[in-house]
């Protein structure tokens, strides 16, 4: 994110003796300065100043991550996966974490899609490999950062750099507990440049801008939280590695710091977290039927994510408002079905918390009948988050648990080769 920010103590110039006041530790040793860049020194970056050596640890430890395997889509086949059966327990909601309590949905070189709900604070955490993008579909928590803390709810998205030390802390519920689907890259997640000035700023036509974006509460010092400065805290670090196949060609560590990571008094720069909700989406509609790049909200290397809020459609007299069937030529299209009511997939078995998953190769749109019955239509209430990939998606071990079998005979009403029919939904 381009637009600068400074939260808490820096010094005037950069790179330059800062020292800590009289009355705060040791009076006049220097803060130590880390700075936190993208592409090497060639692009965002923040500097954030510690009352610690970043660099220091007394352990490190193998974190086993679980299991990371994918299997291919093979036969091609769309797919409907019903991710909220992965977690139908409330004891094991209760233990679970939006960190190490992740399942995996789909995954290919690019990004990652996974599930969590959670009922327990997690570790802290940081992702070596790229950033990440959570969206909460239900419930709230408070995500505490190296530079300060966010409260997020229903509807956030929370984008976290690469490498960014954080850990979640749900509010306890059990009629509404912490639902998080998390989308990592292994690269960068940002708005689309086409909504930035060649200098970073929000154009006129961005569907959202610099003020509907919220910063952090910072800096967040540990003894502000009733955590103990000195104490031993262990961070767990999502790398890259040569593990076993079940971990997908990514590992984790335990770094055990001598201190807690809350100890920066002060940053300042490019680079940071930050919440956007997905209700400040101002949508762009027209008199016919809009493509899907208009709904696009970030962008990372070889993907990208749209959101489908409420809004007004098509105007021409003989408009179609649902999509028209498409091949997904270039690109895996992955659908998460938040609230409201989806036009173009009813009568196929999706409902609210669905996921669909339509390959790349295979012709998909509407489901029948649902074409003509959107005539005449003026508004639709729906609520969706998408994931375009532009390599093949496989599936993860949490996607293999929830699919429903039977979404692809959804176009032909239940009928197999064969003739015989099951129901679908």
């Amino acid at each position: 994110m381009a637009h600068y920010q400074s939260m808490g103590s820096i010094p005037p110039k950069r790179h330059t003796q800062h020292r800590r006041p009289a009355g705060r530790g040791k009076t006049g040793e220097l803060y130590y300065e880390e700075l936190m860049g993208e592409e090497g020194f060639s692009s965002d970056s923040s500097l954030l100043y510690h009352r610690n050596v970043p660099s220091t640890i007394v352990d490190a430890q193998v974190w086993d991550i679980g299991d990371l395997s994918t299997t291919p889509n093979h036969p091609l086949k769309p797919l409907h996966l019903q991710p909220h059966a992965l977690f139908d327990s409330a004891k094991a909601i209760k233990d679970t974490d939006v960190v190490t309590g992740r399942r995996l949905l789909l995954g290919n070189g690019d990004v990652r899609i996974s599930y969590a709900v959670a009922g327990a604070p997690s570790p802290w955490y940081r992702n070596g490999i790229g950033d990440e993008c959570v969206y909460i579909e239900r419930g709230a928590a408070r995500v505490e950062t190296v530079f300060g803390a966010f409260e997020v709810a229903q509807g956030d998205y929370i984008i976290i750099p690469r490498a960014t030390t954080h850990r979640w802390i749900p509010k306890r519920s059990t009629k509404n507990p912490l639902r998080a689907y998390a989308i990592e890259g292994n690269s960068h997640i940002a708005p689309p440049k086409r909504y930035l000035s060649k200098y970073g700023q929000f154009l006129e036509h961005a569907p959202y801008c610099e003020r509907d974006l919220r910063m952090p509460e910072g800096p967040l010092l540990a003894e502000d939280i009733g955590d103990r400065a000195d104490e031993q805290t262990d961070v767990y670090i999502k790398h890259r590695g040569s593990g076993p196949a079940s971990s997908g060609g990514i590992v984790g560590t335990i770094h055990t710091l001598p201190f807690h990571p809350l100890d920066v008094v002060g940053w300042d720069g490019c680079l940071y977290p930050y919440v956007f909700n997905v209700r400040d989406y101002e949508p762009i509609t027209g008199r016919v039927h809009q493509p899907p790049p208009v709904h696009q909200v970030f962008e990372g290397w070889n993907f990208v994510v749209c959101n489908f809020v409420p809004r007004k459609v098509d105007y021409h007299p003989l408009s179609v408002p649902v999509p028209y069937y498409h091949s997904n030529v270039d690109s895996d299209e992955v659908m998460f079905y938040v609230e409201g009511d989806y036009e173009a997939r009813k009568g196929s078995g999706i409902k609210q918390g669905s996921i669909s998953l339509h390959p790349g190769g295979h012709a998909h749109g509407p489901q029948p009948g649902a074409a003509e019955a959107s005539i005449g239509v003026e508004y639709f209430d729906e609520l969706a988050v998408m994931v375009d990939t532009f390599r093949p998606l496989d599936l993860g071990e949490g996607g293999r648990a929830c699919d429903d079998g039977k979404y692809h005979l959804s176009w032909s009403g239940g009928r197999t080769r064969e003739g015989s029919d099951f129901s679908i939904g």
